[in-house]
């Protein structure tokens, strides 16, 4: 299958902390940063997932913000640093590519945003996921 979404970065999970009706799911990311997915209980279930399970985490490009710093006092969980390796801006949008440790992350903002940030490729940058805006995919195996 072949999708449209930027952002499939590899990881395993390390950890499933189940509630009444959503999970978190902890992803050591290939890179070695760990992500947090919020999920139904049902998703876990249906993908199998436990500690060891090789999965992808998929984040729809205009999910991903971006700060010029690290965040306190917020509660988006997973804030990852990296430098800007692309940028291509339009009338009413940009389009961000950042590398982080182990990977690429592409960030959909508002041309106005990215003008205030005073974005520019080489520029540090923190992508800033929300655990509610990841989705997990199984590995297939062979």
């Amino acid at each position: 299958m072949t999708l449209s979404i930027r952002n499939q970065l590899p990881g395993t999970v390390t950890a499933v902390h189940p509630g009444e009706v959503m999970a978190a799911v902890q992803v050591r990311l290939d890179g070695g940063q760990v992500l947090t997915a919020a999920i139904t209980l049902d998703a876990v279930q249906d993908l199998g997932l436990t500690p060891g399970t090789a999965v992808h985490a998929l984040v729809k490009s205009t999910e991903v913000s971006l700060a010029t710093h690290r965040v306190e006092g917020l509660s988006i969980r997973n804030q990852f640093p990296g430098a800007i390796t692309g940028l291509t801006t339009g009338t009413v949008m940009a389009v961000v590519k950042v590398s982080v440790a182990g990977g690429e992350l592409t960030a959909a903002i508002t041309k106005e945003a990215a003008v205030d940030l005073g974005l520019f490729v080489g520029s540090d940058v923190i992508a800033l996921i929300k655990a509610t805006e990841v989705s997990l995919a199984t590995v297939a195996t062979a």
